[in-house]
C-alpha cells in the first residue's frame, strides 16, 4: 500500500485550469483517469486525511504511485479527452459499463455496391446504416420478412450473390418476389440502391410518405380495373402496418429521443436506455456496472452519456436525450452532443406528460435489470471465491490466486507445434491478455527440433521461458528490477517489444511510461499447466533458470484429474465436487481451445498452399485469371506452355516458370466430401484463396 505524500505534487505546480489527470500505479498502469474544472482543486481532494475520503477512493489513493494530468483549453476538450483515455487505457477504478448481452442490430451495408439488410453484432462499420438495437434477432428477421414485400433488397451473402452472378440464376427469394435480383441484372446498381435508401427512411421513421404512395397506387389501380395489382398493392400496405405495429406508438409528433434511467445502490448500477425514433421504441439496451469509484446518479449519467456517443455522430445521436439526473457539468456535455452530432441536442429531466411516463418504464426496467444481475452474481461471487480460496488451501498458497495464467501445447502428429496462455483474474477469463506462442526450439540447441517430433516437455519449457523473460524485460523498461552484470536471469536473447533486449544486460534507453497495457507486463501467482509431472518439472525449470522464485506451479492431468506440483510424487486429489477442481479444469480446458484453434489456423493455411505460390511476380489477382481461364489447377497443370501465353497478361517467361512450378509439384491429394463420402473431382473447380491468392485442390 503506497502513501500518498509520498507522491503528492508540491504546492504550485499543479494549474489552476482544466484539464484531464491520470493515476499510475507502481507498475506505470494507468488505474484511474479524471477531468475537472481545476486541477489545482480536484487533485487537492485525492491528497487530504484518507480517513476522510470515499473508502474507493482511499484505495484507488493507496494503490496509486504517482499522478500526472493535460492541460486543456475548454470543458469540451477535456471530456472528449478523458473518455479517449478511458477507452485506450482500461483504467481499473473508472466507472466502465458492460453490456449485459450482445444486442443484435438490423444493418443495411450502404457501403456495399449493391447493399444488403442483415442482422449484425458487434462494433459498428463505417458507411453502414444501422436501426435497432433488438432485444432478440428473430424479431428482426421478422421485421425483414413483412417489408421485403415492398422493399425488394438484397439479403444474400457475398458468397451466394458470386454464386448466383456465375450461374445466371437467383435465389429463391428473388423468384418469390422478396429480391429485386441485382445478381442477374434485373434492377440496375442505381435503382437497387434507391431501394435501399427507401428501406432506410422507413426504418427511421419516415413511414407516412409509404404508406400514403401505396394507398395512392391501390386506388388509381383499382380504377384502371387492374384487381390482381390493387390486391397486392394492399397486401403490401398491410405488411408495411404490421411492421409498423411491432412498435406501439409512445411518445407523439415523431419524437426522437433517448430515455437513460439509473438504478443503483452501494455497489452497483444498472442503466437503461431506451431508444425512440419517429415517437416509436426502435430499440433497447442495458448496461451494468461496478461502481469502483466514488460516482453519483449525475456521475453514472455522464458515463453512460460518454460510451452511449462517444463512437456516434450525425444522426446516431438524438435532438433529445432524457435522464434522470443531469451531468455536473451540463453546458460542456450538452456542447459535446452537439458537436457529435453536428447540431443542437436538448438534455434534460421530464417534468410531466408522456416522457415522464416514459421514463418511469425505463426506471422499471432499470430496477429489475439491477435485481435480476444481483441475483446472477451474488452466486457466481460467492462460488468464485471460494473456488480461489479451495486452491490455495490445496496448492499450500500463501493467498488466493487471483491470476491464473494456464499454458497448453498442441500439434498434430508433432507438425504445427503451437503453445498457448490464457488468463484468469478473479475466476474471470481476461481475453485481451490471451497470448499464442508458434514453438521455434530453444536458442543453443544443436538441431531444430521443431515439427519433429512430439516434445511436449520441450516445448512448454520454451513457451514459460518466452513468457517470463518478456516479464523480465518490462520490469527492466520500468526500473523495478536491474539486470546483473554478468547477463544472469533473462539471458536468452528474447526480443522486447519497443526496444531492447534482455541478453547480456542491456538496458532499453527509455522506459515504457504510456500507462497502456502491456503484453506480459504483470506476473500472475500460479501458473498452470496442462499435463503432469514432466510438464509441471519444465515448467518450474524455466522459472528456475530465469530467477523467478515468486511464482506458484501446478498441473492438472487429464487421466484423473489430478494435481500435481513440482519435486512432489503424489498428486494433490480435489475432491470431484470442490469448486477450486471446476475452476482448474475451466481454466485448462480455455487453454487448451484457444491452442486448438491456433494449431487448427495454422495447419489450414499450410494445407492452402498453391503450387503457384512459387512463382515469382505471380500476385493473387492473376491466380485467380488463371484458375478462371482453365477452370481448375489439374488442367491448368495439363496446359502447354502456349496455352498459358493465351491467358491475358501472361508472357511466355511467366508460363515457363508457371509449368515448370506446377511439374515439380506432386499432385495433390483428392478432396473428400465428408459428409458423403464421395471424392471431389478437381475438374469441377478449384476455389481461390483470397487472403494469400492461393488455390485448394
Amino acid at each position: 500500500m503506497a502513501d500518498p505524500s509520498s507522491y503528492r505534487p508540491k504546492p504550485g505546480q499543479i494549474p489552476d485550469s482544466p484539464g484531464v489527470y491520470k493515476f499510475r500505479d507502481a507498475h506505470r498502469r494507468v488505474i484511474y483517469v479524471g477531468k475537472a474544472k481545476s486541477l489545482r482543486q480536484r487533485l487537492a481532494s485525492y491528497f487530504q486525511d484518507l480517513a476522510g475520503l470515499h473508502p474507493r477512493t482511499r484505495t484507488m489513493v493507496t494503490t496509486a504511485a504517482s499522478v500526472e494530468w493535460t492541460v486543456v483549453s475548454t470543458e469540451v476538450e477535456a471530456l472528449q479527452l478523458e473518455y479517449s483515455w478511458i477507452k485506450e487505457f482500461d483504467p481499473r477504478f473508472n466507472v466502465k459499463y458492460r453490456d449485459d448481452k450482445s444486442y443484435p442490430y438490423l444493418a443495411v451495408t450502404m457501403n456495399e455496391a449493391f447493399p444488403r439488410v442483415q442482422v449484425m453484432r458487434g462494433a459498428k462499420k463505417k458507411g453502414v446504416r444501422y436501426f435497432g438495437p433488438y432485444g432478440h434477432a428473430w424479431a428482426i428477421r421478422e421485421t425483414v420478412d413483412l417489408m421485403l414485400r415492398v422493399f425488394p433488397v438484397r439479403t444474400c451473402s457475398a458468397g451466394v450473390f458470386r454464386n448466383a452472378e456465375r450461374t445466371g440464376r437467383p435465389c429463391l427469394l428473388g423468384y418469390i418476389g422478396k429480391c429485386s435480383a441485382p445478381c442477374v441484372g434485373r434492377v440496375g446498381e442505381g435503382e437497387h440502391r434507391e431501394l435501399a435508401e427507401e428501406f432506410c427512411d422507413f426504418m427511421a421513421g419516415r413511414t407516412g410518405t409509404y404508406i400514403r404512395r401505396l394507398e395512392q397506387e391501390m386506388t388509381a389501380a383499382a380504377e384502371d380495373l387492374e384487381y390482381e395489382r390493387a390486391a397486392r398493392l394492399r397486401d403490401d400496405m398491410e405488411a408495411l402496418k404490421r411492421a409498423m405495429e411491432k412498435n406501439a406508438v409512445v411518445l407523439a409528433d415523431a419524437t426522437d429521443a433517448d430515455l437513460i434511467a439509473v438504478a443503483e445502490d452501494e455497489l452497483e448500477a444498472a442503466v437503461q436506455i431506451f431508444h425512440v425514433r419517429g415517437g416509436r421504441v426502435r430499440g433497447q439496451r442495458g448496461w451494468v456496472t461496478d461502481k469502483v469509484e466514488a460516482v453519483d446518479t449525475a456521475g453514472l449519467v455522464e458515463h453512460a452519456l460518454q460510451q452511449l456517443y462517444g463512437e456516434e455522430s450525425g444522426d446516431a445521436v438524438p435532438k433529445e436525450v432524457l435522464v434522470p439526473a443531469l451531468p455536473d457539468d451540463l453546458a460542456a456535455v450538452t456542447q459535446w452532443l452537439g458537436d457529435r452530432r453536428g447540431s443542437a441536442v436538448s438534455l434534460r429531466i421530464p417534468q410531466r406528460g408522456d416522457k415522464k411516463d416514459l421514463m418511469a418504464t425505463v426506471g422499471r426496467n432499470a430496477q429489475q435489470a439491477l435485481v435480476l444481475h444481483k441475483t446472477r452474481r451474488a452466486s457466481d461471487l460467492t462460488t468464485r471465491s471460494r473456488a480461489l480460496e479451495e486452491i490455495a488451501e490445496a496448492l499450500g498458497l500463501d493467498s488466493a490466486p487471483l491470476r491464473i495464467e494456464c499454458f497448453d501445447i498442441s500439434h498434430l502428429q508433432g507438425e504445427d507445434v503451437v503453445g498457448s496462455m490464457v488468463v484468469f483474474e478473479d475466476g474471470l477469463p481476461r481475453k485481451s491478455e490471451y497470448r499464442r506462442f508458434q514453438i521455434k526450439g530453444r536458442a543453443g540447441d544443436t538441431q531444430l527440433w521443431h515439427g519433429e517430433g512430439q516434445d511436449d516437455v520441450r516445448s512448454m519449457h520454451e513457451v514459460i521461458s518466452r513468457r517470463f523473460r518478456r516479464y523480465l524485460a518490462e520490469r527492466e523498461r520500468t526500473g523495478e528490477w536491474a539486470v546483473p552484470e554478468d547477463g544472469g536471469a533473462g539471458t536468452g536473447g528474447e526480443s522486447v517489444a519497443g526496444g531492447g533486449s534482455v541478453a547480456g544486460g542491456e538496458v532499453p534507453s527509455a522506459p515504457a511510461d504510456d500507462g497502456r497495457p502491456r503484453r506480459f507486463a504483470y506476473p500472475p501467482q500460479l501458473v498452470l499447466v496442462d499435463g503432469g509431472q514432466p510438464q509441471v518439472a519444465a515448467a518450474q525449470r524455466a522459472l528456475d533458470e530465469l530467477g523467478i522464485d515468486d511464482v506458484a506451479v501446478a498441473g492438472i492431468a487429464k487421466r484423473m484429474e489430478e494435481v500435481w506440483l513440482p519435486g512432489e510424487d503424489d498428486p494433490v486429489v480435489l475432491p470431484r465436487s470442490s469448486e477450486g477442481l471446476y475452476l482448474i479444469q475451466r481454466v485448462r480446458d480455455t487453454a487448451h481451445d484457444f491452442a486448438i484453434r491456433y494449431q487448427r489456423s495454422k495447419r489450414t493455411k499450410r494445407l492452402r498452399t498453391s503450387p503457384l505460390d512459387s512463382v515469382p511476380g505471380l500476385g493473387a489477382a492473376r491466380k485467380q485469371t488463371l484458375i478462371k481461364h482453365f477452370g481448375s489447377v489439374k488442367r491448368l497443370r495439363q496446359a502447354t506452355i502456349e496455352q498459358i501465353c493465351e491467358v491475358p497478361g501472361f508472357g511466355r517467361k511467366t508460363a515457363e516458370s508457371v509449368a515448370a512450378a506446377l511439374a515439380q509439384a506432386a499432385p495433390a491429394v483428392p478432396a473428400v466430401n465428408m459428409a458423403t463420402g464421395e471424392i471431389i473431382e478437381e475438374d469441377d473447380g478449384a476455389a481461390v484463396t483470397e487472403g494469400n491468392g492461393g488455390t485448394t485442390q
